[in-house]
């Protein structure tokens, strides 16, 4: 990032304070929350279900804590800031609305985990099972590169806002923000992330409020609606906004503002749907509340992007022709803007370097929040997904710990040297964000319909991703370089160009795999034994009486691989008494015939807290409870889509409305300049009066009045029509005797 897109306030030991101080104090207090946590519970983070899943007993409440904290990332608060200056009023309403039907859509998701593969720890898990081993390299890549992008948009998004108003070397700080939280991450595991987020929450929403309300009521530089509204207006007219109604801020028809919402649904089933870190919530959850979860999170995530971005991003627009505004007299260059120091330039106007050191607090706690989501995620990933399944399929608890520390250092090296390399080829968190679905959104809707859609054959699983790969690639270069004439960086990020992409990429990977499974409805089996126990697993599916799924390795496939006979070897003398349990092996891929088994304890640990709740929420959620559980979420989707992402939107779109500031007037016309009262009691006499008001006749309704009585001669208190003196007698109604007023 060159210099001239900074807006550089403080030193650049205050941006090393930030990320080494309060993340060092948060890794101590982290640290010693999971040495009580091991010394005086019965949860132990040397457990690897524990470690990786919190023994899948995190209740709603924390769980849509850690929803909210893991989906503000530094784009919730700076992007949609961004937004908000570039397209108006309307970006933040579709930030906050396509956003949120991210959140309550994987509700649906999350209540299929339970119900269908309570067993699993990843979703590439889930493919494994009922798709192989092909289907399963590819989820996994996705996966992968999923959460690379994620962090980079986290880290590289927070370092470059860093760097611009401290001047921290950027690369510095792409190392250290992962590695400090990789620090505490590596003790405390999901749940240490869980109890992270919560704080971080917290203080998000406090220094939200602090923004918020010192933009609409305290602060000397705005400090009411009203004025807002004003200085809003002006620079409408100072800056207008090329496809807004009017140029204005305020307007809700915005044809650029429509376009960067597609791309925003794109990236957001994108970061949701493949983000292992979302799945990984819905895995630790427990089974009966999880999707109280995801609703509860969804909708106190929402006032967060909209809240914040409307005060913070428009107020950039309103203090621009500020003189304490960073770049006065001039506006906030496209570069700066695109870096997203749009709300920093806000918060530096209205608190000066407090402003500047509030924001980077603010920024650095949803980035470590968010980015320790992603470490234990892409963890999960490596251990079980790649030790696990192809190096050492029998190891340890302790083993597969081990490997998720080794992994999350990895993950967190990587991601640093990863952020470097983008930033060192100028790429901004505005850039990532843009393009985010041409990557990888060819595979997030298939993904989803793994779960969703039981018609989802193995080929549509394999091939709509690379098929949608392509597709969304051709149209992002083609359209690039016949609307901007050549493909560079620059015309590569431009929300016209980049929806193209993005829109083929996603839609065709849903038309592909909606193509594929009608054409080639053929759906992977397996036939491996191994296979076979580990899909059953995964699905929550134990023979009835074993105390371990470990002890079928003794299953045989007959001649005609269609069923699967598995010897009680647990209790020799019940043999005569009961035949060999015969299960089919289309039930072990996950039917709806699957429910009926009986599940049976999984593999115990040692720890009896972790063994209980380990065999009761491994095994299927009751089917009762699946269809209570899918008809509230598709309830709430369908509720939340046409009020927050249709009927509103789009009837403010389609009335080219733009919004008023509703003048204070009083229910009846304007107020003249004099006006004379009377009143009928006799000892009251009337006075002329005089209204004030401003030039835009919201305080015009406020007539200054003064009643002498014939007594005293005392005047009133003046107050606001309609007249409540106190020196009225009752019954002693005041009248305008102009007809202009009535």
């Amino acid at each position: 990032m060159v210099a001239e897109h900074t807006i550089k306030v403080l030193p650049a030991g205050a941006g090393y304070g930030i990320v080494i101080g309060i993340g060092g104090v948060f890794a101590i207090i982290m640290l010693g929350l999971t040495w009580l946590q091991n010394r005086y519970t019965t949860f132990s983070t040397m457990n690897s279900e524990e470690f990786n899943t919190a023994s899948r007993s995190i209740k709603p409440g924390l769980i849509a804590a850690g929803i909210v904290s893991s989906w503000t990332w530094s784009a919730t608060l700076l992007t949609s800031s961004t937004f908000a200056y570039t397209y108006g009023v309307c970006g933040p309403m579709w930030y906050g609305a396509l956003g949120c039907f991210q959140i309550f859509l994987f509700a649906l998701i999350a209540i299929k985990i339970k119900g269908y593969t309570p067993g699993a720890h990843t979703f590439p898990e889930i493919v494994l099972a009922k798709h192989g081993k092909v289907a399963h390299i590819t989820y996994l890549v996705a996966g992968l590169v999923t959460n690379m992008l994620v962090g980079a948009c986290l880290v590289l998004g927070g370092s470059q806002v860093v760097e611009a108003l401290s001047g921290m070397n950027v690369y510095a700080s792409c190392f250290l923000i992962p590695l400090v939280v990789a620090s505490y991450v590596i003790a405390g595991g999901l749940r240490s992330t869980f109890i992270a987020d919560y704080l971080h929450t917290v203080i998000l929403f406090v220094v939200i409020m602090v923004f918020g309300f010192l933009v609409y009521a305290t602060s000397d530089t705005i400090g009411s609606t009203g004025k807002f509204y004003d200085l809003l207006v002006e620079a409408s007219e100072k800056m207008p906004i090329a496809t807004n109604v009017d140029g204005s801020y305020l307007s809700f028809r915005s044809v650029d503002g429509l376009v960067f919402a597609m791309d925003l649904l794109v990236c957001g089933f994108c970061c949701v749907w493949l983000d292992q870190a979302y799945w990984q919530r819905a895995i630790a959850s427990r089974p009966e509340t999880s999707i109280k979860a995801y609703l509860l999170g969804g909708f106190a995530w929402y006032g967060i992007p909209f809240g914040f971005a409307t005060a913070m991003g428009l107020g950039c627009a309103a203090l621009t022709s500020n003189p304490k505004f960073p770049t006065y007299p001039d506006p906030l260059s496209t570069a700066q803007n695109n870096a997203g120091l749009s709300s920093p330039a806000t918060a530096i106007t209205l608190l000066g370097n407090s402003g500047a050191i509030l924001m980077l607090i603010l920024l650095f706690m949803a980035i470590t929040s968010s980015t320790s989501a992603e470490l234990i995620a892409v963890s999960s990933l490596i251990t079980f997904d790649i030790f696990q399944t192809y190096m050492r399929p029998n190891s340890t608890p302790q083993t597969l710990v081990k490997v998720s520390h080794i992994g999350i250092v990895i993950c967190a090296v990587v991601l640093a040297a990863f952020c470097c390399i983008l930033n060192a080829i100028g790429l901004t968190l505005t850039w990532l964000l843009t393009c985010f679905g041409v990557m990888v959104g060819g595979a997030s809707v298939p993904v989803g319909l793994v779960l969703l859609w039981d018609q989802m054959s193995t080929i549509a699983v394999i091939f709509s991703p690379y098929i949608a790969l392509a597709m969304g690639l051709i149209a992002w270069l083609v359209s690039t370089e016949k609307r901007s004439g050549s493909i560079s960086i620059d015309t590569l990020g431009n929300t016209v160009n980049a929806v193209a992409g993005n829109m083929c990429s996603a839609l065709g990977g849903f038309v592909v795999a909606v193509i594929l499974s009608y054409l080639f409805p053929w759906k992977h089996v397996n036939t491996d034994p191994k296979a076979i126990e580990r899909a059953r697993k995964i699905e929550g599916i134990f023979d009835d009486g074993s105390a371990s799924p470990s002890a079928s390795h003794e299953e045989a496939l007959d001649k005609k691989g269609t069923e699967v006979k598995v010897s009680d070897q647990a209790d020799d003398s019940n043999e005569s008494k009961k035949d060999a349990t015969v299960t089919s092996v289309h039930d072990a891929t996950g039917t709806d015939d699957s429910l009926k088994k009986k599940p049976a304890p999984p593999v115990y640990t040692g720890n009896e807290l972790v063994d209980y709740l380990q065999t009761n929420h491994a095994q299927r959620l009751d089917p009762e409870a699946v269809r209570k559980g899918t008809r509230l979420a598709v309830i709430a989707n369908v509720g939340f889509v046409l009020i927050a992402c249709i009927l509103v939107p789009f009837t403010l779109f389609g009335d080219s409305y733009v919004c008023k500031y509703p003048p204070s007037t009083p229910p009846f016309p304007q107020l003249p300049t004099h006006a004379s009262i009377h009143t009928p009691h006799p000892s009251v006499h009337p006075i002329p009066c005089q209204t004030d008001g401003d030039s835009h006749g919201r305080s015009a309704g406020r007539l200054v009045v003064s009643f002498h009585t014939a007594t005293d001669r005392t005047s009133a208190t003046p107050s606001r029509c309609p007249f409540t003196s106190p020196n009225l007698p009752v019954g002693g109604h005041p009248r305008f005797e102009n007809s202009s007023i009535g």
